[in-house]
């Protein structure tokens, strides 16, 4: 039995919903409260057991990831010249993050697609699973996203995808699954519709988070995928090619609460509400 100790964090994105921030800011370091979405990206896959993180980056942003991690000798000197504790366990923070993972980069050239992105990593990746982690998801639970679908792997030996059940007013502008009920919470998918146009193309109310486990057999899909109309592969279409063709991909819906980080508006609601229950600087906000 094959052990998830790999993951892949796509980072090649343009960012354009969040522009004029992303033209300087990569979107993967907005923040939420005091920690950028990639921190809290790290430190489910650190608590869900993973060992080795490959970033696929573009040619903006690997020195900003890369920069993030690496030890400031400097500036932990300056500040605990200046007694400034709080300050100083905060960048300490990220170095024991970054100790207890190991990182690997590859690039992806053009914004082709997050199944293009994935693709880049795959001889990093070799034969193992690995889990797939989109940081502008945040799924808030006890037991971290990530190990809930290492669970459920464990078991099914397939590709895993995360589920969350929206309201009927939402739907069109996600992707969904029509599936069949295996156990609790877990289901065998039988059709992807990405974005439904129509009511009747609604299959469900189940709809696709940024939480996945790859096996091999996915990257085989991906290397002979051709891009669609917009020029993309789309890792959900590959998905949705291969249970066309009877492959077994499961779906859990996933216990705990998504907040979304992909566009001002979500990001905005959900940099809210954890900064309301910061157990430092929420009641503050609260009053104000």
């Amino acid at each position: 039995m094959d052990e998830v100790t790999k993951a892949v964090i796509p980072l090649g994105g343009l960012g354009t919903r969040f522009l004029p921030l992303s033209k300087i800011l990569p979107k993967e370091f907005f923040p939420l409260v005091d920690r950028p979405l990639l921190h809290y990206a790290l430190e489910e896959l650190k608590n869900s057991g993973i060992r080795d993180v490959i970033f696929v980056v573009n040619s903006h942003n690997k020195e900003t990831v890369s920069q993030y991690f690496k030890k400031d000798v400097q500036l932990e000197s300056i500040l605990q010249e200046r007694k400034k504790e709080e300050s100083l366990e905060a960048v300490k923070s990220i170095g024991t993050l970054a100790r207890a993972l190991n990182f690997s980069y590859v690039q992806q050239k053009e914004p082709l697609g997050d199944g293009n992105a994935v693709l880049q990593a795959a001889k990093l990746v070799g034969e193992s699973p690995c889990v797939l982690l989109y940081p502008d998801d945040v799924v808030e639970s006890k037991i971290p996203c990530a190990s809930q679908l290492i669970r459920i792997y464990k078991t099914a030996q397939k590709p895993v995808q995360a589920l969350f059940r929206l309201p009927k007013e939402k739907l069109s502008a996600y992707g969904v699954v029509d599936c069949e009920v295996i156990a609790n919470r877990l289901y065998k998918i039988k059709k992807i519709v990405e974005k439904p146009s129509t009511p009747d193309a609604i299959v469900s109310d189940l709809t696709i988070v940024g939480r996945r486990i790859l096996t091999a057999e996915v990257f085989d899909y991906l290397r002979k995928a051709r891009p669609n109309k917009k020029g993309e592969v789309v890792l959900s279409e590959v998905l949705g090619e291969m249970v066309k063709d009877g492959k077994l991909v499961y779906g859990y819906e996933v216990e705990g609460r998504w907040w979304e980080c992909g566009d001002i508006k979500n990001w905005l609601r959900s940099h809210t509400y954890f900064t309301l229950k910061h157990p430092d600087y929420g009641k503050d906000m609260q009053k104000f």
